[in-house]
């Protein structure tokens, strides 16, 4: 059979770009495909992701990354974007003539294009092309479950989400989800980062399938109410692939040398140390940043904590002060049972570490499924974006974590931080939550294993590809 030629299209940003990057090696390690990224440039030039870039042509020579530029932004510098995502969802429409052009031009022909969740306006340059389709979807099967049902949500709620507070929502496939734990771009029906993500999601069902990152074992519920159409009734649904976990590897310091953490970890006894670590983009005020380190205190637990200062807190620096953030004396008191990291750790290494216990996390699915992956249980504490839904199907429905309380108001108290790190490091629940923890790991590694469901679905991926007339 003849190499198939695949194009990937991410969304701007680290966290969507990472996970296609592990879709195109997955790809490549079966064989008899060509993988190409398609990775939109702004004239804004964005440190962290050439940075990623640079490490997976270095890691990855056999993905061909090819930049599409786009012409600088037409809006009014005055005029503000009503919502962060506003901007890269403008960038990634700027970027279809580019991604036109390219595909038109590649040689050989593309088999398939495969889109990020954000990019369903390159479906019209797909169709043009007469390429089939795909979506990736990089969150969870259960988020996708949900999002597909939004837009019949919409025609029936009598009022915007945001004033329905803790009011529970019903979906196929999922645990009730209250309203305001649905993303903030839908929070208000009337909105226009609502109307373009409304739209957006109407768009879904024209993919020829939707690639998710999950598996198979960690989320049989929302798969089997994609797969049977209860999240579109009246619709065709998508085929879907399951194909995941999808997570980096793993690396060290561009020197080549190990992380002083890891180090430290070394030094700690098997399972006694609770890592927090909030992404790319979780940050907290210092009011916030003290209860929880009062909450650490208290514990009497190792921690290897990752602190981000909001940035009213940092003032002209890009790094935190620790000792202006941070309780009078706590850095001292704690030295020799913590370490505190500024704004950035080695994160996959630090939870495959056997000093690590628990994973307080900010419920991106990205650092999600790595904790899965390593056998970590979590304490969940969502700050933005889709974190709050992930967070309702991390607890109540695989039961990988369990939630701190206050996570929706203004501060999680002290008393609060401390509670959940005892409940997870020290009482009868952790037995069971380590132990699920230990079966979600080897599930995870059973599911992209040689013959494993997810490595199963994607060559169903590719022999389809070959199957479908253009």
């Amino acid at each position: 059979m003849a190499e198939k030629t695949v194009v990937l299209y991410p969304s701007l940003g680290v966290g969507h770009l990472n996970p296609m990057a592990q879709l195109a090696k997955a790809l490549l390690r079966r064989g008899g495909v060509s993988v190409t990224i398609a990775v939109v440039d702004p004239p804004e030039k964005d440190a962290v992701l050439a940075a990623a870039l640079a490490r997976l042509a270095a890691a990855s020579p056999a993905i061909t990354v090819r930049l599409l530029p786009i012409p600088p932004s037409s809006r009014a510098p005055s005029k503000a974007y009503s919502h962060p995502i506003m901007p890269i969802l403008d960038a990634l429409r700027a970027a279809s003539p580019a991604l036109r052009e390219f595909l038109r031009s590649h040689a050989p022909a593309v088999d398939a294009l495969v889109v990020d969740m954000f990019c369903t306006d390159a479906l019209d340059v797909a169709a043009e092309l007469a390429i089939p389709a795909y979506i990736f979807y990089p969150s969870a099967a259960g988020d996708l479950a949900v999002y597909l049902q939004v837009p019949d949500l919409r025609r029936a709620a009598p009022s915007s989400l945001k004033d329905m507070g803790k009011a529970p929502l019903e979906f196929a496939g999922v645990p009730p989800v209250r309203a305001h734990d649905m993303p903030d771009t839908m929070q208000d029906w009337e909105s226009d980062v609502c109307q373009v993500r409304l739209q957006q999601l109407a768009r879904m069902p024209e993919a020829t399938g939707i690639l998710v990152n999950s598996f198979e074992w960690l989320e049989s519920r929302a798969l089997k109410a994609l797969r049977e159409g209860h999240c579109l009734p009246g619709h065709s649904t998508p085929k879907i692939y399951c194909v995941g976990p999808l997570v980096d590897g793993g690396r060290t310091e561009e020197n080549g040398e190990r992380h002083a953490c890891l180090g430290w970890l070394d030094r700690q006894p098997k399972q006694s140390v609770v890592f927090l670590c909030f992404g790319s983009m979780g940050a907290f005020s210092a009011a916030q940043l003290k209860e929880t380190a009062r909450g650490l205190e208290r514990s009497g637990h190792r921690f290897l904590w990752t602190v981000r200062s909001s940035r009213r807190e940092r003032s002209n620096s890009l790094e935190p002060d620790l000792e202006a953030l941070l309780p009078d004396g706590f850095l001292e008191r704690t030295k020799d049972r913590g370490f505190v990291l500024k704004n950035w750790a080695p994160q996959t290494e630090v939870l495959r570490h056997e000093a690590v216990a628990a994973f307080v996390t900010h419920c991106g699915w990205n650092s999600a499924l790595e904790a899965i992956m390593s056998g970590v249980p979590m304490i969940c504490w969502p700050l933005y974006a889709e974190q709050r839904l992930n967070k309702v199907h991390m607890v109540e429905e695989m039961k990988v974590g369990v939630v701190v309380e206050g996570y929706d108001e203004e501060l999680v108290m002290a008393d609060e931080v401390e509670i959940k790190v005892r409940l997870v490091m020290e009482s009868e629940e952790e037995k069971k939550l380590r132990e699920r923890m230990a079966t979600a790991k080897e599930m995870a590694a059973d599911a992209i294993k040689k013959g494993g469901s997810s490595d199963v679905e994607l060559g169903e991926f590719l022999r389809g590809l070959g199957n479908i007339s253009t």
